[in-house]
């Protein structure tokens, strides 16, 4: 266990000390204890100053709703479909594939979507010319953002994401299913009653980590794939963050945002993990 805790003593607990920044006006000259303190200047600012406050906290919310609707069933359904799978060799197929684009790097699988949904030799395009439809700019379309982006996490995120639940499914009890078959329940019946509810536990802690994140989304791929013709639909407040304290060099301004984002996901773990306990009986702590 010591590398993990380590790394998050390092890169986690130390650096906390850096949001002492959010409260002041910061100067690198100055240095986190000699700059002015400002209290909650920057906070207010954010939400009274910044146009776009409200439209970046919406952008940031309906990515992660979207990513909770139908990136988050993805590797569970898949996950099921390949317990049921009887031909081994099928089944490793499908899993290898599955797995691969979760081995590229964010760059290289941004490269591949922008030339899939590239207007003029785009494959996706090449598609819809066939069909007599025109081809569509999606990447100028603010409309289209949300989309590819949803669509290139599930691409990515989907066979890697199966390993837990594959390995919680090979926890279940096969006396379990002997036991249903005798009863007369077919596979479906099975599947929904001993597979899945031998999933829910794990189910469950990533879904309480996930509505954690509710506010925060990767900005990695964001950044790769939008422009200034998305912003509308692409800027996030991570997104946001990265442009006003590292491009802009407004270093306490961005740090109160990023503190904001952080104390409202900690609020969500909390809210989700005490939901799931009394709901569902099971809970990360």
């Amino acid at each position: 266990m010591l590398p993990g805790i380590l790394f998050y003593i390092v890169f986690k607990y130390v650096p906390m000390y850096g949001v002492l920044i959010s409260f002041q006006n910061y100067s690198i000259g100055k240095g986190i204890w000699g700059s002015e303190w400002v209290g909650f200047k920057h906070f207010i600012d954010f939400f009274t100053r910044t146009p776009d406050a409200w439209q970046l906290i919406r952008n940031t919310l309906l990515l992660n709703v979207y990513e909770l609707l139908f990136a988050f069933p993805a590797p569970i359904l898949l996950a099921l479909l390949l317990n049921e799978l009887r031909v081994v060799l099928f089944r490793r197929f499908i899993q290898t594939v599955s797995y691969l684009p979760h081995f590229l790097s964010t760059v290289v699988i941004v490269g591949m979507v922008v030339n899939f949904l590239s207007p003029s030799s785009g494959i996706v395009n090449h598609v819809l010319v066939m069909l007599g439809i025109e081809p569509i700019m999606f990447m100028a379309e603010p409309g289209w953002f949300r989309t590819i982006y949803v669509a290139s996490e599930i691409w990515q995120t989907l066979g890697w994401g199966t390993i837990l639940y594959l390995a919680a499914i090979a926890g279940v009890d096969p006396t379990l299913y002997e036991a249903a078959r005798m009863d007369g329940a077919n596979r479906f019946q099975q599947i929904r009653h001993i597979t899945f509810v031998g999933m829910l536990p794990v189910v469950i802690i990533l879904l309480v980590l996930n509505l954690g994140k509710m506010m925060e989304i990767g900005y990695q791929k964001i950044i790769l794939l939008y422009n200034p013709t998305l912003y509308d639909t692409a800027d996030v407040i991570n997104t946001f963050v990265y442009r006003r304290g590292l491009i802009n060099a407004d270093f306490s301004f961005a740090a109160a945002v990023g503190l904001f984002q952080a104390v409202i996901g900690f609020v969500l773990v909390v809210a989700a993990n005490k939901l799931a306990r009394k709901t569902a009986h099971g809970s990360l702590w």
